[in-house]
């Protein structure tokens, strides 16, 4: 079983214990609590800026070729570095080299005020830097589509090179499930979601016929309790007390 499905397992186990299952009949199906699962996953993202990561990613180029469909876990593409600058054709040969990474330690190294003029001399290098690349196109001017994943370059790349992309991206699954700050809201409202379901089965018949007048279920209440339990949970993420952490940095 991959590390994924024994994570989602746990949640199931989770539930179904929670539901009184072993000492009550839980009227659920596996794929009830998978749907649970995903809504709750879903609703998670949509929510928390704990389910994002910063990224940097490269990106080959093709010649003439100015459409790339990115993965799916891509949300937005915030900027486009070229590895080099002033040179349009040659694949970046012979340009002035601009890499992000040597930059931030150039940062590091120029910001100690005992170096070649300490912030000052940052501060000139780093306007130098960005009019260079305005009139040497280092910065890649792009459209992008959050529907399709569709990155479109607006000039035809002339030669092969490597982009580097900054990108924001979805956490995978496995990350949110193994994350203390996530998965328990991620079990309580998978939880709801299987209390609502059941609710609403149970709420089809109200009253059991028996020997002795039958019985009566509680579906209209677990529905109520759900609901609940969903707002409440809605609530809790908004205010952030699981999605404080920010973005996180991955290289990929």
């Amino acid at each position: 079983m991959s590390e994924l499905a024994t994570k989602k397992q746990e949640i199931y186990d989770y539930v179904y214990n929670m539901l009184g299952g072993g000492m009550v009949d839980v009227e659920l199906d596996p794929s009830h609590y998978e749907t649970a699962l995903t809504k709750a996953l879903t609703r998670f993202r949509q929510r928390s800026d704990n389910s994002v990561e910063e990224s940097y990613v490269f990106l080959p180029t093709v010649i003439d070729e100015n459409e790339y469909v990115l993965p799916n876990e891509v949300i937005e593409v915030r900027r486009i570095f070229r590895r080099t600058i002033g040179s349009r054709t040659g694949g970046g040969d012979g340009g002035t080299l601009f890499e992000p990474f040597n930059l931030a330690y150039t940062n590091t190294y120029l910001l100690a005020s005992s170096n070649m003029g300490g912030l000052a001399t940052y501060d000139m290098f780093s306007q130098y830097q960005e009019l260079v690349g305005r009139m040497f196109g280092s910065f890649i001017e792009f459209k992008w589509n959050t529907v399709t994943k569709k990155l479109t370059l607006l000039q035809r790349p002339r030669a092969k090179e490597d982009l580097l992309l900054f990108t924001y991206n979805y956490r995978p699954d496995v990350n949110l499930l193994d994350d203390y700050l996530a998965v328990q809201w991620i079990k309580d409202y998978t939880l709801a979601s299987c209390k609502y379901m059941l609710g609403e089965a149970r709420s089809k018949f109200s009253v059991i016929a028996g020997p002795q007048g039958g019985g009566s279920l509680n579906g209209d209440a677990l529905k109520a309790e759900a609901q609940a339990e969903m707002e409440k949970l809605d609530a809790e993420v908004s205010l952030q007390y699981t999605g404080g952490m920010g973005y996180y940095f991955t290289i990929g």
